[in-house]
């Protein structure tokens, strides 16, 4: 593991960094809410390490809080989830193959694979992704946990804005892809979508939805070499 530390850059290591810490304040907000909403303070602490999905975890919560099935609960979940399929296929190769493929897959998450995808050399993608994986892990329970302990303190999360974290820190990864035409393009339409969609479907299925928009995304060509 120290030669994936030894992999990232310095500006890599940081913004890797910032994210994880972003993301223990999320995990924070959402250990506070499950038990401020009357869960014991084990299960978003017991979701957080054998489910390991954020937006998944807040909407099995948020179903159960309601008073909706936890059967629901978890097929939402599971739709809302289905988008890791596509991210699965786009750093297989940074996962690797045997016990590595089934720890990386239980580690993926929006950051890591964007931070991945987002890096030239085939080393620093693998190291990014595991680095933010094994990051994000670490700080998203230590949060959950540190929430949950003051899930009966904190009744209200929103007066501390806790919960716009996470949609700041995937803006912030997403900028500099906006540069590109094709790619500002396709965002846009999956913004629209989501939009369109939020006021039927319940949370986490517009996110799933918003992926219409990679059908108006172009591969640009490759420049063409000068004639010799």
């Amino acid at each position: 593991m120290r030669s994936i530390w030894r992999t990232l850059d310095r500006r890599l290591a940081r913004d890797i960094g910032l994210v994880c810490l972003a993301d223990g304040v999320v995990g924070l907000s959402y250990g506070a809410i499950s038990v401020g909403g009357g869960l014991p303070w084990w299960v978003p602490v017991l979701l957080s390490i054998v489910v390991f999905a954020g937006a998944s975890q807040f909407l099995f919560v948020g179903i159960v809080i309601a008073g909706g099935s936890p059967i629901a609960a978890m097929i939402a979940g599971v739709l809302v989830n289905t988008r890791h399929v596509a991210f699965g296929l786009a750093v297989s190769d940074e996962v690797g193959s045997g016990w590595r493929r089934w720890l990386g897959s239980h580690l993926m998450t929006d950051e890591n694979v964007a931070f991945a995808i987002g890096q030239d050399n085939p080393r620093q993608r693998r190291a990014a992704y595991w680095a933010g994986g094994i990051g994000i892990f670490i700080c998203w329970n230590i949060g959950v946990l540190l929430g949950s302990a003051a899930g009966s303190v904190i009744t209200d999360t929103d007066v501390f804005g806790l919960d716009a974290a996470f949609p700041a820190v995937l803006l912030a990864l997403v900028l500099p892809a906006l540069r590109d035409r094709s790619t500002r393009t396709a965002a846009l339409v999956g913004a629209v979508v989501a939009l369109a969609t939020t006021p039927f479907l319940p949370a986490g299925l517009p996110v799933l939805f918003a992926s219409a928009g990679l059908l108006f995304y172009r591969t640009p060509k490759p420049a063409l070499e000068p004639a010799a």
